[in-house]
C-alpha cells in the first residue's frame, strides 16, 4: 500500500499517496464517497432520494372529486356550477402533460397549478358545506331524506380527497422536494418513521398514505396513527375535521328528522 507522510510518520491511504501528483484532491474525493456511502445506510429510505412517485393515484382522485362536486345540488355550490370543475380538469390536463405518469420534472408552473387545483377543490367543497349547513339551520332544507344524505355524503368524500392532496402537498415540501430529499423534517411522523423495523427497507410515504390519513381523520375527527407536526399540518387537520363533523352531525339530525316525520 502507498505511504503517506503525516505528523507522526508515514502512513497509508487506500491505493493514494498524497506525495503523488492530484494525491489529495483523490484523497478528499474517496474520503467524500466513504462518507456519503455511509450517510445512505444510516439514514432511512424516507430521508434518502428516491424515485419519482406515480402521478396515477392522484389524478383517480381528483377525477372522482370533480365528479362528486357535479352530483351536488345547483343551490349548494358557486355558479355557474361547471366553472370551477372545468377549472380543476383543466389544470388536472396541464399537470399531466407536464407529468404524464411519474413526477420527474419539477416546474414552477407545475407547483402553483397544483396549489390552485386543490385549493380550488377545498373552496368549493367547503362553501358547499356552508351552504347546505345553512339550509339545514334555517330549516330550509329539503324534506327529501335521501337527497340530503346524498349531498352530505358527496361533500364528505370530496372533504377526504382534497385533504389528503393538500397533506401529500404540503409534507416535506411536496412529492418533488420529497424526492430529492432536500427537506429531511416531515409535517407528519407516519409510524414506519417512529418505528422503521415494521417497515420494509424502501419504504417511503406516497399518495395513498396520506389518503389514509385524510381518511382516518374525518372518521374519528382527531390523528390516529400518524401525528401532524407543523403548524400547517395541525391547521388543515383542525379545518378538515370542522368541515366534517358540521356536514355530518347536521345532515344526519335532518335526515332523521325527516324520516320521522315522514313515518
Amino acid at each position: 500500500m502507498p505511504e503517506t507522510l503525516g505528523p507522526f510518520g508515514r502512513h497509508t491511504v487506500g491505493m493514494t499517496s498524497v506525495d503523488e501528483p492530484g494525491g489529495v484532491p483523490e484523497l478528499i474525493r474517496r474520503l467524500r464517497g466513504d462518507a456519503h456511502q455511509l450517510e445512505q445506510r444510516l439514514l432511512p429510505a424516507w430521508c434518502r432520494p428516491g424515485s419519482p412517485e406515480n402521478r396515477l393515484p392522484v389524478v383517480v382522485a381528483v377525477a372522482v372529486a370533480v365528479a362528486l362536486q357535479l352530483e351536488i345540488p345547483n343551490k349548494y355550490g358557486l355558479h355557474p356550477r361547471w366553472l370551477i370543475p372545468s377549472l380543476e380538469l383543466a389544470l388536472l390536463a396541464l399537470l399531466t402533460a407536464i407529468n404524464p405518469v411519474r413526477l420527474e420534472r419539477s416546474t414552477v408552473v407545475g407547483k402553483y397549478a397544483s396549489l390552485i387545483l386543490v385549493a380550488a377543490i377545498t373552496v368549493d367543497n367547503g362553501i358547499s358545506a356552508g351552504l347546505l349547513d345553512h339550509e339545514i339551520l334555517t330549516t330550509k332544507a329539503s324534506g327529501d331524506a335521501l337527497g340530503l344524505m346524498g349531498s352530505g355524503a358527496a361533500i364528505y368524500l370530496t372533504n377526504i380527497i382534497a385533504f389528503g392532496v393538500w397533506y401529500w402537498e404540503i409534507d416535506r415540501g411536496g412529492p418533488f422536494a420529497r424526492m430529492a430529499a432536500t427537506n429531511l423534517y416531515p409535517d407528519f411522523l407516519f409510524p414506519q418513521m417512529s418505528s422503521p423495523s415494521v417497515a420494509k427497507p424502501n419504504w417511503r410515504p406516497t399518495f395513498l398514505d396520506y389518503l389514509y390519513v385524510s381518511f382516518t381523520n374525518v372518521m374519528a375527527f382527531s390523528p390516529t396513527d400518524t401525528m401532524p407536526l407543523s403548524r400547517m399540518a395541525k391547521a388543515l387537520m383542525a379545518l378538515q375535521s370542522v368541515i366534517a363533523l358540521s356536514t355530518v352531525a347536521l345532515v344526519i339530525a335532518r335526515a332523521v328528522n325527516v324520516l320521522q316525520v315522514q313515518g
